[in-house]
């Protein structure tokens, strides 16, 4: 699939107080390879990734980083049905139900690739209010973005506060390198770890 089309509807959460850390990933890890055994129409694959650290979710801290792929803006209604639809529901309700403070975004794919099974960091960039977004890709692909091994994601729909931009990969560009951003612009970033097995569904996505 083109960059430009695909979307991600990404949502960050972390626990109740007192849950266990293996059963609320387990939980997670149940909804996952739901979705991928029957994926919704539009349903490009998905992950669950371990975040070290996520300032804009609550009073910051760590927590979790859901990655769901889609074809466009009416596959994320299906997936929103399917996921309390019979199939999907008892494993939904399992992952929600020691769900804490959680919020998320819908960011399109504006360059480079979308394969969730090599990813390994994510940048999360707020970039100044003057820059349109082809001169924020055509600065990181200058300067060290390999489109065949890391995606620039850009929002489109923000569901609470997270930053504007996410290069999302298996290497961080040396554009995101303090000493290189352009005055202004500021940069979180962290290493991202598969919570559970990557699904089938949907892996080695790219652009086209």
């Amino acid at each position: 699939m083109r960059a430009g089309a695909m979307l991600a509807y990404v949502f960050w959460h972390r626990p109740l107080a007192g849950t266990a850390t293996e059963s609320y990933e387990h939980d997670q890890d149940r909804l996952h390879r739901s979705l991928a055994a029957r994926p919704p129409e539009g349903f490009l694959g998905s992950v669950c990734f371990r975040a070290g650290d996520l300032p804009w979710l609550g009073e910051g801290g760590s927590g979790y980083e859901d990655w769901y792929l889609i074809d466009d803006w009416a596959a994320l209604g299906v997936l929103r049905q399917g996921v309390i639809a019979v199939g999907h529901h008892s494993a939904h309700e399992a992952a929600a139900r020691h769900a804490g403070t959680g919020t998320g975004g819908v960011y399109r794919l504006s360059e480079g690739s979308a394969s969730l099974g090599d990813v390994r960091f994510a940048m999360w960039v707020t970039a100044t209010r003057e820059q349109p977004e082809d001169a924020v890709a055509a600065l990181l692909l200058g300067d060290g973005l390999d489109v065949a091994r890391a995606g620039l994601w850009r929002r489109e729909l923000a569901l609470g506060p997270a930053p504007e931009y996410c290069v999302l990969g298996d290497t961080a560009p040396d554009g995101l390198q303090d000493d290189r951003l352009p005055a202004g612009w500021t940069v979180e970033r962290a290493a991202r770890e598969a919570a559970c097995p990557q699904p089938q569904a949907g892996t080695a996505l790219g652009s086209q």
